[in-house]
């Protein structure tokens, strides 16, 4: 029996950056020997094992086969004859299919480490067109790994795999797993210019793929094309580390630019709504979690008012705060408002323009949560009010205080 490190762990340590998972592959062994020795059973398709004292996983080397459409129509076959070489062969990029022996000693039967040196994602074998997931993955690590291409002879098996339909066998959860990564890396546009690339974005997010080619007023966005200043929104939510919810929000904001009529184009009027109506089909078609839904609903709607409420009253703010359910739900609030910085500053040359409507609409909330609606409710009681004017007491006060707050 032997034991190797592989894939990313040996990937990431010849290109010098942390290792923080390690997984390893076990040879010439059966899951009754690893049991015996203390290993864990975990895998539910194939043999993956918990070592006893690290918890890290062992997998035993297995080859696998192609049996129905899609990314689970596999067939494994892992026994103790099954090569090193074997299992690393059935891996998805060269640069993950190394492996490392306990002397350190490196294994690569596919040139890896030659793709690691000339920063290239290429495919082990013809076998990569029986997974869709991979497309998702080269894509994700292209939002890791931005400095690396894609070897055309692999972009050409991805086009194909999308052509013949084998990408539409792909899963919602498993389609929204990859680009929630993938939305959480440092260069996350790259993830969807690859995928726009290869054609899959097309099929997996059509909302978004409209978005390029269509021209924007040049006085708001210098970069005028749309599909151009999503990638910079997303890049920026990267910048400013924003949270999952936040960098979703970014990337469904502007989806009613994609159906605006071409008769008032350059001008979106009514964009926030369309936004919000395509972004519950992408929500119910890829089962999006709750957070992530609701976040992104709110910054649809709301984005445009939000970028001018600099020019807003009292009145027009506390109705803005309402309507974003800032009193409720302040945090969420807070994050509404960095998906909209990450808009405004997602713009050619706007990149490092301050953005004072966040502090000003943080002030106005912290202001108008400071009105007691427990007093007021009281006060409503004594003088024989009740229902909705109770409520209409409460907003008025709030106004008065973020009145206040403005004219200082």
């Amino acid at each position: 029996m032997q034991t190797y490190k592989v894939g990313g762990a040996v990937r990431d340590a010849l290109l010098g950056l942390p290792v923080n998972d390690r997984d390893w592959v076990v040879v010439g062994a059966t899951p009754s020997e690893l049991i015996a020795a203390g290993f864990l059973p975990v895998g539910k398709d194939f043999p993956v094992f918990l070592h006893p004292e690290t918890r890290e996983e062992y997998a035993l080397a297995r080859t696998e086969r192609k049996t129905a459409p899609g990314y689970r129509g596999f067939a494994f076959h892992a026994e103790p004859g099954v090569t090193l070489e074997q299992d690393l062969a059935r891996r998805d990029l060269t640069i993950n299919a190394m492996a490392q022996d306990d002397s350190g000693r490196l294994i690569d039967p596919f040139n890896g480490q030659a793709d690691v040196k000339d920063r290239v994602f290429r495919h082990v074998t013809n076998a990569f067109r029986e997974d869709p997931v991979r497309i998702l993955r080269v894509a994700r690590l292209a939002a890791r790994f931005a400095d690396f291409s894609v070897a055309p002879e692999t972009m050409a098996l991805m086009r194909e795999m999308v052509e013949t339909g084998e990408a539409d066998a792909l899963v919602a959860e498993r389609v929204w797993q990859e680009l929630a990564r993938g939305l959480m890396e440092h260069k996350p546009s790259r993830m969807f210019e690859l995928l726009r690339e290869c054609g899959a974005l097309a099929r997996l997010l059509p909302e978004v793929d409209r978005l390029w080619g269509v021209p924007q007023r040049a006085d708001y966005h210098p970069e005028v094309d749309t599909g151009v200043h999503l990638m910079m929104v997303l890049d920026m939510s990267a910048r400013l580390q924003a949270p999952l919810p936040v960098r979703f929000a970014c990337l469904t904001h502007d989806l009613g630019k994609g159906t605006t009529p071409p008769e008032i184009l350059p001008r979106h009027i009514g964009h926030e709504e369309r936004s919000a109506r395509l972004l519950k089909k992408v929500c119910d078609r890829l089962r999006i979690p709750a957070e992530c839904r609701e976040l992104a609903d709110v910054v649809a709607r709301e984005h445009g008012n939000i970028h001018r409420s600099g020019e807003f009253g009292a009145a027009a703010v506390v109705r803005l705060l309402e309507r974003c359910d800032g009193f409720r739900k302040p945090q969420r609030f807070e994050s509404v408002l960095l998906a909209c910085e990450c808009d405004a500053r997602g713009r050619g040359g706007l990149e490092e323009k301050p953005y004072p409507q966040r502090e000003r609409l943080l002030a106005a909330l912290k202001a108008a949560q400071a009105v007691s609606t427990h007093e007021i409710a009281e006060q409503a009681r004594q003088e024989g009010i009740e229902g909705p004017r109770v409520g209409e007491m409460i907003h008025n006060m709030r106004v008065q205080a973020v009145a206040q707050l403005l004219v200082r």
